[in-house]
């Protein structure tokens, strides 16, 4: 489904220029009749009781925008699920691709387009019927280019060690999405308590027994892919890489 990212919740900013503003404000308000301008600054309040009442609008206001942004995906979601499957999928191909912003309001104007006959999917008014192609690096020059690090944790680790490096990668090299685990181990895995694990590295003595990168692939892959992989991967590292296939779930 795409979407366009709301941003993330952020908190007022109480600057000298907004204070000087309120201040200039209330002066108007005063000057503009002259013979309650007592009265009227006995309503007004101060100006650091002003930012407080408007740091919590501006934290209302931004729960209370991204509530009405939720329940209109939700609602217009609900209506793209009541459809028949193979509807369904020809309209979420068509959203991929459409040239509306990815918002909800958008979404349900394209339901009703097509629900009233003004669009249809097969043959939308925007160049015809679009077909989607995977971005592939059939001859990649580099592990960089051919894969995108999407992810890293540490696995193992504890009093007196630092726990190894877990990273995964993903790209096509034209048979299909690949997904790379690499995963750091010791030669000798019991080289120390602290070590048995073989997922852990101690800190004074990474280099006593060496170390090396376990690079496992899942997806579809070729075995002239699989062959390029480890050549790429080995490029890249001055470690030795070996690379395999994950077995099956």
């Amino acid at each position: 489904m795409r979407f366009k990212r709301w941003p993330r919740p952020t908190p007022y900013e109480d600057t000298s220029r907004k204070r000087a503003a309120y201040r200039r404000k209330r002066q108007r308000e005063q000057e503009a009749l002259p013979l309650f301008a007592e009265a009227i600054a006995e309503r007004q309040l101060c100006v650091a009781d002003e930012m407080i009442r408007r740091t919590g609008d501006w934290e209302r206001r931004q729960r209370e925008t991204r509530r009405q942004r939720s329940e209109a995906w939700r609602r217009v979601r609900a209506r793209l699920a009541g459809l028949e499957p193979n509807r369904r999928r020809a309209i979420l191909a068509l959203w991929r691709v459409c040239p509306y912003p990815a918002d909800p309001s958008y979404l349900g104007t394209l339901l009703h387009e097509i629900a009233t006959g003004r669009i249809d999917p097969e043959r939308p008014p925007w160049g015809g019927r679009h077909t989607l192609t995977p971005r592939t690096t059939p001859n990649p020059g580099s592990f960089e280019e051919a894969f995108r690090q999407i992810g890293q944790r540490t696995i193992g680790g504890g009093p007196k060690t630092t726990g190894a490096e877990e990273r995964l990668f993903c790209g096509n090299l034209g048979s299909g999405l690949l997904f790379l685990t690499s995963r750091v181990r010791l030669i000798e895995p019991n080289e120390s308590f602290y070590t048995s694990s073989s997922h852990r590295l101690r800190d004074s003595h990474v280099g006593r027994s060496g170390h090396w990168v376990d690079l496992e692939v899942r997806g579809s892959c070729t075995p002239d892919e699989l062959v390029l992989i480890a050549r790429l991967a080995q490029a890249a590292d001055t470690r030795r890489v070996a690379v395999r296939l994950a077995g099956p779930p």
